[in-house]
This record gives structure tokens, C-alpha cells and sequence, in this order.
């Protein structure tokens, strides 16, 4: 059922408040279309008893659109406007900072407001705001998420959900918390971002399908401005769609700058498509062009490689993470290409674990043949050893490099086996040349990975750190997930480098194998 004396009270309440920031200063809110759409939405759907239908809204925008305007509007509009005694309203983000952003909005508002100025106490000390006529307030939360039990929420703001460091805060603010009320609202409001396994990232796919019809929820609001993953982000059209308040709170001069710069500049192109087309990217500098990588799924035959010659990169976890090791093949005329074959372990225990938890789907991974478990919690490595020894019956492995870091006694292993070991440092000087070679290889389309996802997935995830000379090197520390696979293929790519021009074949000394 839609209310529209219950909308209209709502827009009008917002619409009387003021804007508080630069040349709009001390002139009405007046709602934009998508915003009054929204409050209509939100504020005029009941229930058949009259009460709201809708108790959380998301709504995911681009930056700069007004979003902190809104949500101050929204934050006095629940604290003041809903008729609601002792009304409790949180403003929540990240941190004390980031939630203080809308809560001093909604402070200017009041400031400019005589109605609410004389009806509302301020206490800037623990960034409250007190409506006197029904004892309600409206205040800022940190993050410390185990203080926060106990409340009777009428209301929550938060404020950038995608910042959030973890899913604590929400869950203890929205889980139970407004179950004495009659009609509580969750309003989130936030940019896209980074993070594809962050409770942030969960309500945009809960949104996503409740748009697409995939998924059914009364009670959720689902809001989404942005640009598809496969927009032309480079078209002033898409950047239009993307940002509703395109020409009103947004210069486009100011978006074509921010394009041209991100064009110009690789670095800032994810940042450009994360806050400009609320697109949600692996992280803020990408470094591999998935687009590019994607091209070079050129299939790999393994028999077709029997007996070839190839360079190893190992790159060793701790006992209980990934460890992965991959194979690279040099073209051996002018027609070829690198070949790359890569192998990845887990525990198959710490398996079960990450795939609850990180929503990585490694077990998926296992029963397609990308990914090898191993029994228990811990990595056996003499089962890696003697793989990496059955392959080295089946190819010519050259050289296998290996981070120093761990990897002593399996070194030491390999070589009682008869392998040429070689470390490799993980600093600028060693990871650099290979790194850049890497990425040459891919938009050359000179290199051939046959679309194996979970080197892709961890290609996906690297984040490159570069010194002043120039120099890159990939980041474990700042990629958001695990790129052990990336750091074999760097390793192994180097060693095939550097010996390239020489030439011989295991078949030289033996027969082809069959397996």
C-alpha cells in the first residue's frame, strides 16, 4: 500500500531543512527527483496496519551526489519527524570521523532552522542532538561494535558501508537491535567498493537481486546508481546515468578532468570507475588489465608440452595457506608463445574454512582439477615435492626459482632430487624486469594461460607497489586477496628470460612419456 499523506510529510519535513556546503549554503533542500523518489518510497509504503513496509533502504551512488545531504535529512526527519517517543538514531560509519560527516550536516541544518534550533539541545561533547518535545536523539557510534549491545535503535545511518573494517558494527546495530520498535529504518548509504567479501559488498548483491527479480524481500529497499562493468567508461552518457545529480551538485567539467587525468594515468582508472561510476573494483590501483589477460585464455594442451623445456616458480606459503608453482614454457620460435601451467596446494581442512569464510570457492576449484588439497590442516610438503618430481619426469625443468622466505628444507629436498634451485629475492631489483616483462607479454597477447581461474582470480588481486626509480614489485601486504600465483608466474617468467637462447629437449635423452 503507498501513503501519500506519509510521503508528502516526509519530503516536506527535508524540504524545509537548508543545504549547508558552498554556494548552496542557506538555500532550501529542495529533493532532486532521485532523492524525492526515494524518501517517497521509503516513507509512503505501509503495511496493511499502517506502519512501514520497508525497515532498510541501500542506496549505492557515486561520490558527490548529495548522499551526506540526504542522510542528515533522513537522520532529523527520524529523530524529529516520526512521532516516535524516545527515539534512539545512530549515525555509524567506519569511524568517529566518517560518522561525524553527516552528523555535522544534520547540525548546520538545525543551525539554520528556528523551528528545530529552539526544540533541539545540542551536546557537541558526545556529538548528540537532543529533540526536547519527545525526549529522542540522534548521535554518532565508533566501530567498537562489543559497546553497542543493549541499544533500542529507531533508527541507523550508515554512512559509506563499503569503509566498514568488518561486519561487527552492522550486526550488532541491525540484528535485533530495533525489535521494540514499530517501524525501525536501516538506511545505508554508501559508494561502491573494493571489497567483494565485506558484509558491504553482501547487501549490494542482496540489492543487486532483489532488482533482477532473483531474490524476494518486502521489507528491503534497494537503490543502486552506477555504470555496468562492461560501460564505456569513457562515455559522458554513462557517466550521466551513473550520477543523478549530474549538472546539479556535480560540474561536469569536474568529471571530465577527474576522466582525462585517470585516461592518462593507469593508476587512477579503478579509482575513476570505484567513485566516479560507483563501480565496485578488486582495489583502488589495479595493476594486470583483466581485459587483456582474459584475451590471452589461449588453451594449453599439457601432452602437447611433454618433454619440453620450462623454468619453475615456487612460491611457498606457511603450513597452512596456498602454495602454488608454476611452470613456464619458452616459445621456441617466433610463432609461439610462453606457455604458462600452473599448480596450486591447500590443506584440504583450512579449505573448508576459507570457503566459509572468505567466500573464495576453493572447493569448487578442487573438483574442477585446478586446485590440489592435501589431507589434514597443515601442507605436506614432501606430497608438493614429490609432484613437482613426477613433473619433472614429464618436462625438462630447467630451473625452478623459489622465494628465500621458508623454503629451506624443501630446497634442499628439491635439489637431493635434481633440480637446478635458484632463490629469488622479492625486492624491486629481482621482481621488477620480470613484472614488467609479464605485463608486455599479456597486451602483446604473447602469452598463453589456457583461463586457469585461480591463477586469473589471483592475477585479479595484485597490487603493485613502485619506488621512485620506477621499479614494481607486487604487494602481498595491499592485495586484497591472495596472489601467490601471480609471484610463481613472475619468478619462473624471469628464469625463462634469462636462459632464453638455450635450446635442448628431454627427448634428447629419452622418449615421450604418456600419462
Amino acid at each position: 500500500m503507498f501513503d501519500e499523506e506519509k510521503a508528502k510529510r516526509t519530503v516536506d519535513f527535508i524540504n524545509c531543512l537548508k543545504h549547508t556546503k558552498g554556494q548552496w549554503r542557506g538555500q532550501p533542500f529542495e529533493l532532486l527527483p532521485w532523492q524525492e523518489a526515494i524518501i517517497r518510497d521509503v516513507f509512503g509504503t505501509v503495511k496493511e496496519n499502517g506502519y512501514r513496509q520497508y525497515n532498510t533502504a541501500y542506496v549505492e551512488i557515486p561520490k558527490k551526489n548529495g548522499k551526506s545531504e540526504l542522510a542528515a535529512g533522513v537522520a532529523l526527519y527520524m529523530t524529529c519527524g516520526d512521532n516516535e517517543w524516545g527515539a534512539e538514531v545512530y549515525g555509524c560509519a567506519s569511524d568517529r570521523q566518517q560518522a561525524s560527516i553527516v552528523f555535522d550536516v544534520a547540525v548546520d541544518m538545525v543551525e539554520q532552522c528556528p523551528a528545530l534550533k529552539k526544540r533541539i539541545k545540542p551536546v557537541m561533547s558526545v556529538k548528540r542532538l537532543v529533540y526536547k518535545p519527545t525526549n529522542s536523539f540522534y548521535q554518532v557510534l565508533s566501530a567498537e561494535a562489543y559497546t553497542k549491545h543493549g541499544l533500542n535503535v529507531h533508527a541507523v545511518i550508515f554512512d559509506e558501508l563499503h569503509s566498514q573494517p568488518n561486519r561487527e558494527l552492522f550486526d550488532v546495530m541491525t540484528k535485533g537491535s530495533g525489535d521494540a520498535r514499530t517501524q525501525p529504518l536501516f538506511f545505508l548509504i554508501t559508494t561502491a567498493g573494493t571489497d567483494r567479501h565485506s558484509v558491504c559488498f553482501e547487501q549490494h548483491q542482496k540489492a543487486e537481486d532483489i532488482l533482477q527479480g532473483r531474490k524476494i524481500d518486502p521489507t528491503f529497499y534497494p537503490v543502486i546508481y552506477g555504470a555496468s562493468d562492461d560501460a564505456d567508461w569513457s562515455s559522458e552518457e554513462v557517466w550521466r546515468k551513473a550520477n543523478p545529480s549530474l549538472g546539479h551538485t556535480i560540474d561536469i567539467e569536474k568529471v571530465r578532468n577527474a576522466y582525462l587525468s585517470a585516461r592518462d594515468n593507469p593508476a587512477e582508472e579503478n579509482i575513476f570507475r570505484q567513485l566516479r561510476l560507483n563501480q565496485w573494483v578488486k582495489q583502488s590501483t589495479r595493476w594486470m588489465q583483466m581485459d587483456k589477460w582474459d584475451v590471452c585464455a589461449f588453451p594449453v594442451n599439457e601432452r602437447e608440452l611433454l618433454g619440453r623445456e620450462c623454468y619453475g616458480g615456487l612460491d611457498l606459503s606457511s603450513s597452512i595457506d596456498i602454495t602454488a608453482f608454476v611452470l613456464v614454457f619458452p616459445p621456441r620460435n617466433d610463432t609461439e608463445k610462453y606457455i604458462l601451467l600452473p599448480y596450486f596446494w591447500i590443506p584440504e581442512e583450512n579449505m573448508r574454512l576459507r570457503v566459509r569464510r572468505d567466500h573464495v570457492p576453493y572447493d569448487v576449484w578442487a573438483k574442477q582439477g585446478f586446485l590440489q588439497t592435501t589431507e589434514g590442516d597443515v601442507i605436506h610438503y614432501a606430497f608438493i615435492e614429490k609432484f613437482i618430481d613426477d613433473l619433472g619426469k614429464k618436462f625438462h625443468i630447467k630451473e625452478i626459482a623459489f622465494d628465500r622466505w621458508g623454503a629451506v628444507q624443501m630446497v634442499q629436498n628439491l635439489e637431493g632430487l635434481g633440480f637446478t634451485v635458484v632463490p629469488f629475492g622479492q625486492g624491486f631489483k629481482d621482481m621488477s624486469p620480470p613484472s614488467k616483462r609479464l605485463m608486455e607479454l599479456v597486451l602483446e597477447k604473447n602469452i598463453a594461460h589456457g583461463g586457469h581461474p585461480v591463477l586469473r582470480w589471483m592475477m585479479d588481486n595484485i597490487f603493485v607497489r613502485t619506488d621512485p626509480a620506477g621499479n614494481i614489485k607486487p604487494d602481498k601486504e595491499k592485495s586484497t586477496e591472495k596472489i601467490d600465483g601471480a609471484v610463481a608466474t613472475i619468478m619462473g617468467l624471469d628464469r625463462a628470460i634469462r636462459n632464453e637462447g638455450s635450446t635442448g629437449s628431454v627427448y634428447d635423452e629419452r622418449g615421450i612419456l604418456s600419462f
